[in-house]
């Protein structure tokens, strides 16, 4: 059975992640695609036990390192349970946000060492690494309006709730990990309006899978 393709999609708070994976998983479906559909921090039920703990803010006060542990620790279970099987059965997962979100949120804007950072992420992941990432790119200010409106009368998350000036930290640690990654990270203007974010997600992601068909192809012909 041939390897399915892991794609990520990440951004800032508002930046319409959500929206984009769902029309996406929509058209993936219809066409006959194998498909699984995750979120981090979740995904799987022990991870999804850590999300609401960090979510929630119940382990701000330990840290950033502390924080980046428990990403850490349900990463490896989100991987093992869920992603990795998928994966080796050859459908396409599609995750919101994964790695490069801990490497903004805990180690760029939380300003944990680097080495620190890498190899909690080398362990947790295992091998298990996106072949395409989608990064929404969004001016934060723009962003947290669309979040506050989205979130109505629920109280903002742990992370929405912290300054303009962290999302904007935020938003340039993303657009270096794209500068530094170019073949696996594809920058899109999220302030666009949704059906253009849709044709240019569509247009990454289909470009990928015929990449992803044609080497496996070449693969086949070599054994």
């Amino acid at each position: 059975m041939a390897r399915g393709l892991f794609i990520t999609f990440e951004g800032g708070e508002g930046a319409g992640k959500s929206t984009q994976i769902k029309r996406l998983a929509d058209k993936l479906r219809a066409k006959g695609y194998g498909l699984t559909v995750t979120r981090e921090p979740g995904g799987s039920p022990g991870a999804e036990a850590v999300r609401h703990v960090i979510l929630s803010g119940a382990a701000e006060s330990f840290g950033p390192k502390m924080e980046a542990l428990l990403f850490a620790a349900a990463r490896s279970d989100h991987i093992e349970q869920v992603i990795r099987p998928a994966i080796e059965r050859g459908n396409i997962v599609l995750c919101d946000r994964f790695v490069d979100s801990s490497r903004v949120y805990q180690g760029g804007a939380g300003n944990l060492e680097p080495e620190f950072m890498a190899t909690i992420e080398r362990v947790s992941v295992n091998g298990m690494m996106p072949d395409l990432t989608l990064i929404f790119d969004i001016d934060p200010a723009m962003g947290l309006e669309r979040a506050t409106v989205r979130r109505g009368d629920e109280v903002a998350d742990r992370f929405e709730k912290e300054t303009l000036e962290i999302h904007r930290k935020r938003r340039e640690a993303y657009l270096e990990i794209a500068r530094e990654e170019p073949e696996r990270c594809v920058v899109i203007d999220a302030a666009q309006k949704p059906h253009d974010v849709e044709d240019v997600v569509t247009a990454a992601v289909f470009a990928a899978l015929e990449a992803h068909a044609g080497a496996a192809g070449d693969r086949a012909q070599e054994a």
